[in-house]
C-alpha cells in the first residue's frame, strides 16, 4: 500500500555519515598484508574512500606502483572482511542528523537509505550506530541485481518506504546520487560536508545543504512538504 505522504531517500556514506576513517583502515589492512605499511591516509584520502573499496585499493596500490585489477579483486573481500570487523571505530554521524531525521519522521514524511555500500554492511553499521530504526527501508549495492545511479535502486526505496516517486527525493553527497536523482525525474538535493571529490555546487543540483539544520528549507524548496 502507498500513501501521499513525502519520501526522503538518503545516501550514507558522506551524506548521513562520515565513514572515510573506518573504510581507510580497512584498505590499510590490505596493504600491510601486502607487505607495505599505512598507504592511505585519513585527513587527505577522505574523499576517494567514501567512494568504495574498489577505489581505495587502486589509489594506494597505484602509489605503490603495483596497480593491478587482479589485485584489486583479490583484495576487496579481504577489505571487505577487515571493515566488516572494525565498522564504527572511526564513523561519525554529521551534526544535527539525527535530531533532522527526527523531525522529518515528526512531521510525516517516510525516510529511508539507498547506498552502494553491500546491504549487510550497511545495516551493520546503522545497528552499530543506533540510527537504523528511523530508516523504514535500507536498499544497499547488492539488494537489486543494480545500483546507484540506476534508478530502480531509488524507485524500490520509495515503495519501500511506501512513497511514490512523484512525490520522493534523492539526498546524496556525489555526482552519483545526482545522476540517480536525474535518472528517477526527481528532485537532487546534495550535502557539502567537504568530503565530496568533485565540486557539488557545479552540478547544479536542486538545493544544496552544508549543514543538516537546513534540511527542512531544502525540501520546502523542491516542493517536497507534508
Amino acid at each position: 500500500m502507498t500513501n501521499q505522504s513525502p519520501s526522503v531517500i538518503f545516501d550514507l556514506d558522506g551524506t548521513l555519515a562520515d565513514t572515510s576513517g573506518d573504510l581507510i583502515a580497512a584498505a590499510n589492512h590490505c596493504f600491510k598484508v601486502m607487505g607495505h605499511g599505512v598507504i592511505l591516509d585519513t585527513k587527505n584520502d577522505a574523499t576517494t574512500a567514501l567512494r568504495g573499496g574498489r577505489a581505495m585499493l587502486r589509489l594506494g596500490l597505484a602509489r605503490m606502483g603495483e596497480a593491478n585489477e587482479d589485485t584489486v579483486e583479490h583484495f576487496y573481500p579481504i577489505l571487505l572482511e577487515a571493515y566488516s570487523n572494525a565498522i564504527a571505530v572511526y564513523t561519525t554521524l554529521f551534526p544535527n542528523v539525527r535530531t533532522s531525521i527526527g523531525r522529518l519522521i515528526q512531521s510525516g514524511y517516510n525516510v529511508g537509505i539507498c547506498t552502494n555500500k553491500p546491504e549487510a554492511l550497511a545495516q551493520k553499521l546503522m545497528v552499530h550506530l543506533n540510527f537504523r530504526d528511523e530508516f523504514s527501508c535500507l536498499v544497499g549495492a547488492d539488494t537489486l541485481t543494480v545500483r546507484k545511479p540506476d534508478p530502480q535502486t531509488f524507485f524500490e526505496s520509495v515503495r519501500r518506504v511506501g512513497g511514490v516517486p512523484e512525490r520522493a527525493c534523492l539526498i546524496g553527497d556525489s555526482v552519483t546520487d545526482h545522476d540517480t536523482a536525474r535518472a528517477a525525474g526527481v528532485p537532487s538535493i546534495l550535502v557539502d560536508f567537504g568530503l565530496a571529490d568533485c565540486d557539488i555546487a557545479g552540478l547544479n543540483p536542486d538545493a544544496l545543504i552544508t549543514h543538516f539544520d537546513q534540511l527542512e528549507a531544502a525540501l520546502s524548496k523542491v516542493g517536497l512538504k507534508p
